[in-house]
C-alpha cells in the first residue's frame, strides 16, 4: 500500500529538512542548529506550546485536539548524530568534520516534524499529543535526562511511543515485537598494571600486555560457557592500548582494555557483571598484575509493553496492510535509550523500514527520503486510534 496523499505532500517537504539537518549534525546534547530548526518549525506550524532547553538542547511540543478531554500520548524522536567521517559522496552529505547523520535521526526529526505539521492542521482527535525531540540518543542518556527534569510529569504523558530506522527491511515495512526488543548496553575499560621493563628480560617485569591476552579470550568465557545460550550475551572488546610503536624493545607498565557487554534480561545483567569482574580480576591475580575496572552502565533492556505493542501493530497494518508488518521481528543487541521512558510509561518503539542500505554507524549509511511519509503516516494512525 502507498502512503497517504496528505503525508506524501508533507514528506516532499520534510525530505528538505531531513537533508539540511543531514548536512549540518550536531553531537550529543550540543544541538543549537538542530533545536532551533525544530523551534521555528514547531512554532509555525501552530503548535499550542513549545518548550526547548529540556535537558540543554531537547525540545517538547504540545498539541491540542479539538474533540475534548482524552488521554496524553507521547512520540518520540532523537535529534543526534556520530563522531565519524562520513563517505557518501552525496550532494548533501555533512560538512561538518567528523560528524554525521549514520543512525537516521535526521530521518526521526524529519518524521515528526511532518506529523506535527499534520497534527497542528488537523486536530481531530480527543486529548493531547507531545512530540518530544530528544538530544543525546547516542551514548549521552539524553532520554534519561529529560525524564529526570520531569518529562513526563509536566506534560501529563499516559503513554510512550517511538520510531527507528532499519536498514534491510523493505521501504514501507514495519517491524516490532512484544517484550525485550533491545539489549541493554554496558561499557568497560580495564587498566591492567604489570611492571615495565626491557623485552629482552621480560622475567624481570610483569608483562601487561600478556596479561590482556589472555583476558581478552577469558572475557568471551562468559558467554559460552557462564550463561545459557538461549540467554543472549554479547562481550565486545573494542580497544586495546599500550606501549609505544617507537619504542618495541619496552614492555609497557600498563594495557587498557575496553569494550562492551549487552544483555537481554535484567537478572543475566547483573550475574555477568559480577562474572565479568571476577575473570578480570582473577585473571590479573593469575599472572602476577593488577586489574582496576572502571564499570560504565549503560542503557537498560528496551522492553515494549505487550498491549501498547498490540496499538502499534494494529496502527502499521491499517496504513501498509498485514503482510508488510513483521510482528515477531528478532530482539537486537542494539541499545537505545527510549528504554528509560518504556520503564515509567506504557508503550512501544517500533522499525520503520530503510529499504537496501549501508547499516547503521557505516560511513556509507543514508536515511531513505521514500520512508518519510510511511514514518508520517505511522504516527497518524496511531493518534487516530489511541485518541479517537
Amino acid at each position: 500500500m502507498n502512503p497517504s496523499e496528505t503525508s506524501r505532500i508533507i514528506a516532499n517537504e520534510a525530505k528538505n529538512w531531513r537533508r539540511e539537518i543531514h548536512q549540518y549534525p550536531e553531537l550529543l546534547f550540543d544541538l543549537p542548529r538542530t533545536s532551533a530548526m525544530v523551534v521555528e518549525k514547531l512554532k509555525v506550524f501552530g503548535c499550542d506550546e513549545v518548550v526547548s532547553g529540556i535537558a540543554k538542547s531537547g525540545v517538547v511540543a504540545v498539541i491540542n485536539g479539538n474533540r475534548g478531554n482524552g488521554k496524553t500520548i507521547a512520540l518520540r524522536c532523537d535529534m543526534d548524530a556520530l563522531p565519524m567521517s562520513e563517505q557518501t559522496n552525496l550532494p548533501y552529505a555533512s560538512k561538518v568534520p567528523n560528524m554525521m547523520h549514520a543512525c537516521g535521526h535526521d530521518g526521526h526529526t524529519a518524521i515528526l516534524l511532518g506529523a506535527a505539521k499534520r497534527f497542528a492542521a488537523d486536530r481531530d482527535f480527543a486529548g493531547k499529543i507531545v512530540l518530544i525531540f530528544q538530544p543525546a540518543e547516542e551514548g549521552g542518556g539524553g532520554g534519561r535526562v529529560m525524564l529526570e527534569e520531569g518529562l513526563l510529569d509536566r506534560f501529563g504523558i499516559d503513554e510512550v511511543y517511538g520510531m527507528h530506522n532499519q536498514p534491510g527491511l523493505a521501504v514501507g515495512s514495519f517491524a516490532i515485537r512484544s517484550g525485550p526488543m533491545m539489549a541493554a548496553g554496558d561499557r568497560f575499560v580495564i587498566t591492567i598494571i604489570g611492571r615495565g621493563g626491557h623485552a629482552a628480560s621480560p622475567h624481570l617485569a610483569r608483562d601487561p600486555v600478556l596479561v590482556a591476552s589472555h583476558l581478552i579470550v577469558a572475557l568471551q568465557s562468559i558467554a559460552s560457557r557462564f550463561t545459557d545460550p538461549f540467554d543472549p550475551v554479547v562481550i565486545s572488546v573494542t580497544f586495546i592500548s599500550g606501549g609505544d610503536r617507537k619504542a618495541l624493545n619496552v614492555i609497557p607498565p600498563a594495557v587498557e582494555v575496553g569494550g562492551t557487554i549487552r544483555t537481554m534480561l535484567p537478572a543475566t545483567r547483573q550475574a555477568v557483571e559480577q562474572r565479568f569482574r571476577d575473570v578480570v580480576l582473577g585473571t590479573a591475580k593469575l599472572y602476577d598484575a593488577q586489574a582496576e575496572i572502571d564499570w560504565r552502565p549503560g542503557y537498560p533492556v528496551t522492553v515494549n509493553n505487550a498491549e501498547k505493542t498490540s496499538v502499534a501493530i494494529t496502527a502499521a497494518r491499517s496504513i501498509v496492510g498485514a503482510e508488510r508488518v513483521d510482528a515477531n521481528w528478532p530482539m537486537t543487541m542494539g541499545s537505545e535509550d527510549f528504554s528509560y521512558m518504556l520503564e515509567k510509561r506504557p508503550g512501544a518503539i517500533i522499525w520503520l523500514g530503510n529499504g537496501d542500505s549501508a547499516d547503521l554507524h557505516n560511513p556509507a549509511y543514508d536515511f531513505n527520503d521514500n520512508a518519510i511519509a510511511y514514518g508520517i503516516d505511522y504516527w497518524a494512525a496511531l493518534v487516530a486510534q489511541q485518541l479517537s
